[in-house]
C-alpha cells in the first residue's frame, strides 16, 4: 500500500464522514425540525431551541467545515482530474459551507440568544425574528443546493459526457454553458442572501426545485 494512495483515501474518508454529519443536519433541520416547529407546542419549540438547536448546530457547522477544507485538499491533491462535474459541485459546496458560515450560523445565533432570555424571563430580541427569516432562507437554498451538488459531485467519476472532460480540453464544457450555470447558481444565491423563500416554502417544494436545477444545469452542460 503507497503512502499518497492511503493519505488520499484518508482525506476521502473525512470528507465522506464530515459530509454525511453536515448533509444529514441539513435535512434534519429542514425535513423534520422546521415541520415539527409548525405543530407542536410554544414551550416545546422553546425547549428544543435552547437545548437541542446548539448541539445540533454545533455539529452542523463543523461537520460543514471539515467537508470544505478535505474537499479542498482533495482538490489540490487531484489537479489535472477536476472537470466541469466536480467543479461546478465545489462551487455549490463552497456557497453551501459559507452559507452555513456566514448566514445560518450567525442569525441562528441571535435565535437562540433571544429564545434564552424569553426563558430566563427576559424580553425577546428585536431582530430575533428577521434572522431566523434570513437563517431559514439560506437553509432551504442549502437544500436547494444540495440535489444537484451530491449529483454532480457523483456524476464526476461515474456520469460519461461533456462534463467529464477536463476543463482545458478543446472538447470540454463550452464557455457558453459554463456561463450559464454559474449565472445561475449566482443568482439563486443572491436570492439567499437578498431574497424569498418562493416556492421553496413547503419541503415538497425545495425537493422539486432541487431536482429541477439538478435537470436544468445538467442539459445546460450536455446540450449547448
Amino acid at each position: 500500500m503507497e503512502f499518497d494512495n492511503l493519505l488520499s483515501y484518508v482525506f476521502r474518508w473525512i470528507h465522506m464522514f464530515a459530509g454525511v454529519a453536515w448533509i444529514g443536519l441539513l435535512y434534519y433541520f429542514n425535513f423534520v425540525q422546521t415541520e415539527f416547529f409548525k405543530e407542536t407546542s410554544a414551550e416545546a419549540k422553546a425547549s428544543a431551541i435552547s437545548k437541542l438547536v446548539p448541539r445540533a448546530l454545533w455539529w452542523f457547522r463543523y461537520g460543514a467545515l471539515f467537508t470544505f477544507l478535505s474537499g479542498v485538499i482533495l482538490a489540490a491533491y487531484l489537479g489535472g482530474a477536476i472537470n466541469y462535474y466536480i467543479t461546478l459541485g465545489m462551487i455549490l459546496g463552497t456557497l453551501m459551507f459559507l452559507n452555513v458560515w456566514l448566514i445560518i450560523w450567525p442569525n441562528q445565533k441571535i435565535v437562540v440568544a433571544s429564545n434564552d432570555q424569553v426563558l430566563n424571563g427576559g424580553e425577546a430580541i428585536a431582530e430575533a425574528a428577521s434572522a431566523l427569516g434570513k437563517a431559514g432562507l439560506a437553509s432551504r437554498t442549502n437544500t436547494l443546493f444540495s440535489l444537484p451538488m451530491l449529483f454532480f459531485m457523483g456524476a464526476s467519476g461515474h456520469l460519461t459526457g461533456i462534463g467529464r472532460i477536463p476543463m482545458a480540453s478543446d472538447a470540454g464544457v463550452s464557455t457558453l454553458a459554463i456561463t450559464l450555470t454559474l449565472i445561475i447558481v449566482a443568482a439563486l444565491e443572491i436570492n439567499a442572501i437578498k431574497g424569498k423563500t418562493g416556492p421553496m416554502t413547503s419541503v415538497s417544494g425545495v425537493i422539486h426545485c432541487g431536482i429541477g436545477l439538478m435537470i436544468g444545469l445538467l442539459a445546460i452542460i450536455e446540450l449547448l
